[in-house]
């Protein structure tokens, strides 16, 4: 696992489920977003950017209203260095640094994830990578999600134990972050 990663945290959402922006919650006594932000530095991450308006953060508004993560990450892309980077969700503070150094498995493939989950992923950002997000946010018939980034892309899947996959758990309303919020 040698050379450099960067991080991205996916924050840009409009958080319509939870009510108030899920990026500012607070958890272990700091934002969500930091606390995510901190979690890709521990994991090993060089420089960690942020998709969404939050200047304090150095975060990148998206340049395309409306497209949902996919729009935020095409935002980041555009602007940051080719290379690998983990790419989170700010909503989903169970993950760990153990699981995310797993995603870093050299591949023959652009993008790496666990199982049938979207995120985290690894993805190696690149000319190629840029031309196939613009292609799908500029495209108003594609399907504009991950998913359909990940199988333009080709994605290899990694297995995922039971275990695993609640650290997966996707704080969306406020049911399931009182769930599991400390």
């Amino acid at each position: 696992m040698s050379g450099t990663i960067d991080g991205i945290v996916l924050a840009g959402g409009l958080s319509t489920r939870m009510g108030r922006d899920k990026a500012l919650l607070q958890w272990q006594g700091r934002a969500l977003l930091e606390h995510m932000q901190t979690l890709l530095l521990q994991a090993g991450a060089r420089r960690v950017w942020i998709s969404g308006d939050y200047p304090t953060f150095g975060g990148v508004p998206d340049s395309v209203a409306r497209c949902g993560p996919l729009g935020g990450l095409y935002s980041v892309a555009m602007q940051m260095p080719d290379g690998p980077a983990w790419v989170v969700p700010v909503d989903t503070p169970l993950l760990c640094a153990a699981l995310l150094q797993r995603l870093r498995v050299e591949t023959s493939t652009s993008c790496t994830v666990f199982a049938d989950e979207p995120l985290p992923m690894r993805l190696q950002i690149d000319d190629h990578c840029r031309r196939v997000l613009q292609g799908l946010i500029q495209d108003p018939t594609a399907r504009r999600s991950l998913r359909a980034l990940q199988e333009h892309l080709g994605v290899t899947r990694l297995p995922l134990a039971a275990e695993d996959r609640a650290l997966l758990l996707n704080c969306n309303t406020p049911s399931e972050w009182e769930s599991i919020a400390p």
